[in-house]
């Protein structure tokens, strides 16, 4: 089970990694970006839905939950299966979140651009301003 304080040690260490990258240039650290981006998003957004008490403590989200439903979709997106709770600015958060992972892979895995970076990068700030 991850505590508040664990949470907040954690976007705090995200954090500072982002804030090298774009202090070093994100075209040079994009791998950097995509990876703290999208793993201090889970964090806040984990650390605000125990703080709402829509989350138990033992739940852990993940990442991989944020792939955007595509047009026609039948299912429910994954997000909505695993979390299925409601809660603040919700469909802001889940957009965001969809942006960032969308973007994601790109970044560490693949052929990154420093637009990509930005993309993630802004998605991410939006993200953290609606939570906070």
């Amino acid at each position: 089970m991850t505590t508040p304080e664990k949470h907040l040690q954690r976007i705090k260490e995200h954090l500072e990694e982002i804030n090298d990258a774009i202090d070093e240039g994100m075209e040079k650290k994009p791998i950097t970006i995509g990876f703290h981006c999208s793993a201090c998003s889970i964090d806040l957004v984990e650390l605000y839905l125990h703080t709402l008490g829509r989350i138990t403590g033992g739940t852990v989200v993940k990442h991989d939950w944020f792939k955007a439903p595509q047009p026609g979709q039948k299912s429910t997106p994954l997000a909505e299966r695993k979390l299925g709770v409601l809660f603040p600015h919700k469909e802001k958060i889940l957009l965001l979140l969809y942006t960032i992972e969308e973007h994601r892979n790109k970044l560490i895995y693949g052929k990154p651009s420093t637009s990509t970076a930005e993309i993630v990068l802004h998605a991410f700030q939006e993200l953290h301003s609606v939570i906070k």
